[in-house]
């Protein structure tokens, strides 16, 4: 046997053989690489004299020979940089005289021979990056100059190289810094005619002028140009991001597509620019059109009569008022009007198990599940089976909060028809006992949501109740509020709540609802008064009603105001440096990541990492403990507590953050796994929620077998929270596998109420509005966000943070903030007129063209139908026909299609 430290003959052989090949290596990297004359075609070997001969004669002293030698030597590597092959040959001859050229540079005199030697320099200069940094930018602008594309599109990629790289140094000087512009024009005007816009855009991104990038696109280029800046936006940090999106609305305005330069107003979140777009559009159609997207968005414009001739029906369109009436006519297309019953949805007679005792016993608990599936499964359609014909009868088997939630689910049912939802739940509104009216109130507010009406009709009947006697009331009516005015940013509403914040009969859990109902109507608008009195209430509260699970709703309500707001929240996240813990720090992690939702800010989400990667010990109480001991040990208490608060709210954070595109998503589930390895049991507990989160009615595989492994878990609130994720991951889609994963669940947990209230939820979920509506926060081709959907989704999300007490306890009712996201996911096509007008589409599988050269094809696998039809998640549509011509290039919701004038007969 050998000892490992002893050489070996062999060893010794080959450790010299590594030595030897190791030197010659060496020498040849000093060495210039040349091929042998021997291996060179007769072609080659005569460019290569006919070169050395150019070369010979710049070395002699007769200067009249200089002019045309550099002529000949320009225009042979000008002719091989032309064509596409891995190295142009002149380069390989000449690289070996590069040395020797640049040394001879510096001693010829100044004058045109001089620059024209710069210009051959600069090109040759690519071949040899370690010989000195820029110095194909150097000679460039030591050179002639001429047109810069006749050395080929890899010298122009080199020079934006080094000019990104020399711009931004320190000691570059005023009148270098122009010079450096100029030469960027150059490249720019280049690139434009060479479909490489791209590069173009990277190039004055680089360089802080995106403002001149407007007099070189033409209409030829502009579509492409503005894909590339909007779809960098997620990558960039801010503000950048705002000038990128800026940019392409201008050049979107220069062309007149008003419909693509409003969805950049709406992403800036700017309501001065979306008034602007509109009110520069002239087309009356394409107003209608405008206002399709505002209504999509849950934007309201009042517009004036005298500048808009159609302002009452644009009115109409931006308020949603049609959206029931077109949501049904779809239904009645795909012949899906027949309500359904719970047991449609459970199927249990697939179920093996074998009930002891009777079969028939009525649970409150079920009862209450079977209220929620009967809501989301016939949600929207106007009819159900277990409250039209004997509401009262079905109600009166479910127990108190439970009444309140299965009144409540009358206005899933009747959403978006105000006046004929609101005749069916005003008897309700007049019964002895008491959780029905206040769940007729919630279903007053449910109806109303994403719909505007001009007669106010959820503020008249509510208003009256917001500061009831009855706590139960004032729930059912603020809660009821905050959903039928969300977005809209009501002044009347806002004075209306306020006031509920500093009632001395509020309890608790009144004060936070009322802080989210003003936190979703004030959404997204930095609200002095709302932010305000929230902190003030923040403030005022002691230490144990800190600690209680409803004061979150005040963190949340706060932290809505500022969603995607960035920089703008940082004032409120100082000043609640002022409020206790474990109240104040939460607060200000979830102020920070609903500022920065939807941004894909990749510093914001390893911040909300770090706070995941804290050990928190919880210390049990020791009677034995002395004064000074047990204060001690409270203060690390409330220390931990503090930290798992945090924890729990970064975790959801970095799924807010990361949704906004698929790389930062998937790079967010990678981390997600890791946590759920090694994180703490309070991190386990939120990742399925976290989940849920990143990928709302998007039922990937992988996210769906994490969460159907976590729903066997151990701990009871991370299996709740599992199995009421895979219930949002595929709310809307009817999918298959996720049904008949739950159905396999309700087996398993047959004897655990909690948990197969959790499945129940998660059924009803999976077949939302029987498989028509979506939760996803995105829509418009995945561009837009709607402010309103995450902050309904953030709702339910944060009151899953404390499942037990919440949602299994008696505040059930929070499971109805989803409506605020409930939105159809089809494709209906209109005429001029607004009159449905069937047309052939291609649905398929979205493609990323973004940088590609030409007219590539947006989508894959498509298939044709005819209008309306339902768009799953990813999927893409375009016209099937070129009798018309679509008013928005983004096929989804409501289109308006314009009849194709050049088509002929």
């Amino acid at each position: 046997m050998v000892a490992k430290d002893v050489p070996t003959p062999v060893t010794k052989a080959v450790s010299d053989k590594k030595e030897d090949k190791d030197k010659k290596d060496k020498k040849a990297d000093d060495i210039p690489e040349e091929t042998p004359d021997e291996e060179l075609s007769e072609e080659d070997r005569a460019l290569k004299e006919d070169l050395e001969m150019l070369v010979t004669r710049l070395q002699e002293k007769d200067q009249s020979l200089y002019a045309p030698t550099l002529e000949a030597m320009g225009k042979s590597i000008r002719s091989a940089t032309s064509s596409m092959t891995s190295v142009p040959k002149p380069l390989k001859f000449l690289r070996p005289h590069y040395t020797m050229f640049r040394e001879l540079y510096e001693t010829w005199p100044e004058g045109a021979d001089k620059k024209t030697f710069a210009d051959v320099l600069s090109v040759l200069s690519m071949t040899n990056p370690d010989q000195e940094e820029k110095a194909t930018l150097k000679y460039r602008m030591q050179g002639a100059g001429g047109e810069i594309g006749h050395w080929g599109h890899e010298y122009v990629r080199h020079i934006s190289g080094e000019i990104g790289r020399h711009i931004n140094e320190p000691d570059t000087n005023i009148e270098t810094r122009n010079a450096l512009v100029a030469l960027s024009k150059e490249i720019v005007a280049y690139d434009m005619s060479h479909n490489t816009e791209s590069e173009a855009c990277d190039l004055l991104m680089e360089i802080e002028c995106l403002d001149v990038l407007e007099q070189f696109v033409d209409s030829s280029c502009y579509e492409r140009v503005c894909l590339y800046l909007i779809s960098c936006v997620p990558y960039v940090p801010e503000p950048e991001d705002k000038n990128l999106l800026k940019t392409a609305l201008n050049l979107y305005y220069k062309f007149e597509v008003y419909p693509l330069a409003l969805r950049c107003a709406i992403q800036l979140n700017d309501m001065e620019l979306v008034q602007e777009v509109f009110s520069n559009c002239k087309d009356p159609a394409v107003q209608k059109q405008l206002a399709f997207i505002l209504g999509r968005q849950q934007l309201f414009l009042e517009l004036d009569e005298e500048q808009f001739p159609d302002a009452e029906e644009l009115m109409e369109i931006m308020s949603n008022v049609h959206l029931n009436t077109n949501f049904q006519s779809l239904a009645r297309e795909l012949d899906i009007m027949e309500p359904k019953v719970p047991e449609d949805i459970y199927k249990s007679h697939l179920e093996n198990v074998r009930p002891y005792g009777p079969t028939n016993v009525d649970s409150a608990r079920q009862n209450l599940a079977a209220s929620f599936v009967n809501g989301f499964v016939n949600c929207a359609f106007g009819n159900d089976k277990l409250l039209a014909e004997n509401g009262n009868k079905w109600l009166y088997k479910n127990k108190e909060h439970g009444m309140m939630s299965a009144t409540a689910s009358l206005g899933l049912i009747l959403l978006w028809d105000v006046d004929g939802g609101l005749t069916q739940i005003d008897k309700y509104l007049y019964s002895s006992e008491d959780y029905i009216k206040c769940g007729a109130l919630l279903a007053c507010g449910i109806v109303n949501s994403g719909v505007r009406n001009e007669c106010d009709p959820a503020l008249a009947l509510l208003s009256d109740y917001v500061l009831h006697q009855s706590n139960n009331m004032r729930i059912g009516s603020i809660v009821g509020l905050g959903l039928a005015y969300a977005g809209s940013n009501r002044e009347d509403v806002i004075e209306l709540l306020l006031p509920v914040l500093s009632d001395s009969n509020s309890t608790l859990e009144v004060i936070g609802q009322t802080a989210l109902a003003l936190g979703m109507v004030a959404i997204a608008s930095c609200h002095g008064e709302v932010t305000s009195t929230i902190l003030q209430t923040m403030m005022d509260k002691s230490e144990t009603e800190l600690k209680d699970t409803h004061s979150r709703f005040l963190a949340l309500g706060l932290a809505l105001t500022y969603l995607g707001k960035q920089e703008e929240a940082s004032p409120a996240i100082e000043a609640l440096k002022v409020v206790g813990d474990p109240l104040g720090k939460m607060a200000a992690t979830l102020v920070e990541v609903v500022a920065y939702a939807g941004t894909g800010d990749v510093l914001k989400i390893q911040k909300m990492l770090h706070l995941c990667s804290e050990h928190y010990e919880v210390s049990r109480d020791d009677n034995k403990k002395d004064k000074k001991e047990k204060q001690e040990a409270d203060a690390k208490k409330l220390e931990a507590e503090t930290g798992i608060a945090q924890q729990m709210v970064a975790v959801i954070g970095i799924a807010l953050i990361a949704m906004a595109e698929e790389l930062g998503a998937e790079m967010a589930l990678r981390s997600y796994s890791n946590l759920l390895r090694y994180g703490e049991p309070c991190i386990r507990r939120v990742v399925p929620l976290a989940l849920a989160m990143l990928s709302a009615s998007n039922p990937k595989l992988e996210i769906i077998d994490t969460l159907s492994k976590l729903s066997h878990d151990s701990d009871s609130e991370v299996a709740h929270n599992a199995i009421f994720a895979m219930g949002i991951v595929g709310s809307g889609t009817n999918n298959a596998r996720l049904a008949n994963m739950l159905r396999q669940l309700a087996q398993y947990y047959h004897k655990d109420a909690n948990n197969l209230f959790m499945v129940r939820l998660a059924q009803g979920l999976v077949h939302l509005g029987k498989g028509t509506l979506t939760l996803s926060p995105y829509h418009s081709d995945r561009m837009l966000m709607s402010r309103v959907a995450v902050g309904g989704l953030l709702g339910v999300i944060v009151a899953f943070m404390d499942v037990n007490n919440l949602i299994i306890g008696k505040s059930h009712y929070l499971l109805y903030h989803l409506v605020s996201a409930i939105q159809p996911r089809m494709l209906v096509t209109f005429n001029e007129d607004l009159k449905p007008l069937p047309v052939p589409v291609r649905v398929g599988q979205a493609v990323d063209v973004v940088g590609q050269a030409g007219k590539p094809k947006t989508i894959t696998g498509f298939q044709t139908h005819t209008t309306p039809v339902l768009l799953a998640h990813g999927e893409r549509a375009e016209l099937g026909t070129n009798e018309y011509t679509p008013l928005t290039p983004v096929m989804e919701g409501f289109v308006i299609l314009r009849k194709n004038e050049d088509m002929e007969e």
